[in-house]
């Protein structure tokens, strides 16, 4: 089985990304779009910007633990909004 972690993001009112992980991205982008999903998410439209296929779920949490701490990846992604 395979897991992603991934990088979204939204430009409502201002660039705002989110990180997360999911073993079906396709699937999880639209639960994010229909407002189902993580509380922060509700709302907004999101683009998928970001993706890593991972092997195993602690690696996917690892990963998006990384992401979430790296603020000069998320600027630079926020500029593909």
């Amino acid at each position: 089985m395979n897991f992603y972690v991934y990088v979204i993001g939204s430009n409502k009112k201002t660039k705002i990304t989110y990180v997360g992980w999911t073993i079906n991205i396709n699937k999880r982008i639209l639960k994010h779009n229909k407002g189902i999903g993580a509380k922060f998410t509700r709302g907004r439209k999101w683009k998928l910007l970001y993706y890593e296929k991972c092997k195993s779920r602690s690696i996917a949490m690892k990963k998006e633990h990384e992401i979430k701490k790296n603020i000069k990846l998320r600027k630079i992604l926020r500029l593909k909004i």
